[in-house]
């Protein structure tokens, strides 16, 4: 049986600076898409689209910033809390 030291046994998902491969293949052709739509029709709304969708892909140890605002929504808002006071 071979054991492959990096990553991780060869199991890790693929990822290309701060995003995962797929999400940076989408970010990549929007961009494009984007900046075509931008400088023909002068329309800006799916270049920001485009950068707000980047800023939620964002990933640090396999949590995206999309994730933690849903738990944080999660923890806050929908969770009910129970507190014991001893």
């Amino acid at each position: 049986m071979t054991t492959y030291l990096y990553p991780q046994n060869l199991k890790a998902t693929a990822n290309l600076w701060l995003w995962s491969l797929k999400d940076f293949a989408v970010l990549g052709i929007a961009a494009l898409l984007s900046i075509v739509m931008l400088v023909q029709l002068k329309f800006f709304v799916p270049a920001a689209a485009t950068l707000c969708f980047g800023f939620l892909t964002i990933r640090m140890d396999d949590t995206t910033v999309l994730d933690f605002i849903k738990y944080a929504a999660r923890h806050f808002i929908s969770t009910q809390q129970y507190y014991e006071w001893q």
